[in-house]
């Protein structure tokens, strides 16, 4: 009768209050596939950014399955409470080289994080890989700590990346719904999940090992940085110190779509 036995399916779009023309939402991609194409030919780094799922660190039970003898055993409950902490782990993937790098933070989420995270992957691995390069392009989800809307994100780009380092910061964000398509997502994080799979995140050198060990038939490589600063929530950018930052959006969607370069503010 056509039955078998099948598994949901996540298609539906769900918790976006204001979901996004599907004919912008079109045009974005195929605009940031024109970008990318653009930066390649010019060999100016590309890198997909992203927070992958936060973990509890502890002897707690982990999705999947692996190859052992005996069953792991683990705690029947997973209680926060229970737990050494939580895993933040934010993630860079170089398109052009297959590489990825994670930045295993202990506390919040926030705009800090992610481009100090990203401003220490320049300072060691990027300029090095791309020596001549003034032009980097940052491929990002519109929420989280790299939202489209927030003003510390933009305005540490700033500082951290164009005015320290004299980049040219080009930024294009995923449309609300779409983080799926993100690079990141289904050439980094899911391989990392896989590695993990069935196996407890008892420790954070536990975690730190199978995001190191994570690897691919293609060549991909990963490097994890732990960092044990703690970030607090609710910084603030002020109307002034935001008319002062020299952004250009650009003419195709500007809300996701813009540019920050060097200056002396």
């Amino acid at each position: 009768m056509g039955y078998s036995l099948k598994v949901n399916h996540k298609k539906l779009e769900s918790g976006i209050k204001n979901p996004p023309d599907p004919q912008q939402r079109d045009e974005q991609f195929r605009h940031i596939a024109d970008l990318r194409e653009q930066f390649a030919k010019q060999n100016d780094p590309i890198i997909s950014v992203d927070t992958k799922k936060k973990e509890l660190i502890g002897n707690f039970r982990n999705n999947g399955t692996s190859w052992q003898q005996d069953p792991i055993p683990v705690n029947d409950h997973d209680f926060p409470s229970d737990a050494q902490g939580k895993a933040v782990p934010y993630g860079i993937y170089d398109t052009q080289r297959n590489a990825g790098t994670i930045f295993l933070g202990i506390s919040c989420d926030t705009p800090k994080f992610a481009v100090q995270s990203i401003e220490t992957w320049w300072n060691t691995e990027g300029r090095k890989q791309y020596p001549k390069s003034k032009n980097i392009l940052i491929l990002a989800d519109s929420g989280g700590s790299n939202s489209c809307r927030s003003r510390v994100w933009k305005y540490r780009l700033q500082k951290k990346l164009c005015n320290q380092f004299g980049l040219t910061v080009n930024v294009s964000h995923y449309p609300p719904g779409s983080s799926k398509w993100n690079p990141i997502e289904h050439r980094l994080f899911c391989e990392i999940s896989k590695n993990w799979s069935g196996r407890p995140l008892d420790s954070y050198e536990t975690a730190l090992k199978y995001i190191r060990t994570t690897k691919t038939s293609s060549g991909l490589k990963v490097k994890a940085r732990f960092v044990r600063k703690k970030y607090q929530t609710g910084e603030k950018i002020s109307n002034m110190q935001m008319r002062g930052l020299p952004i250009k959006k650009h003419e195709k969607l500007p809300t996701w779509n813009y540019s920050l370069t060097p200056s002396k503010m």
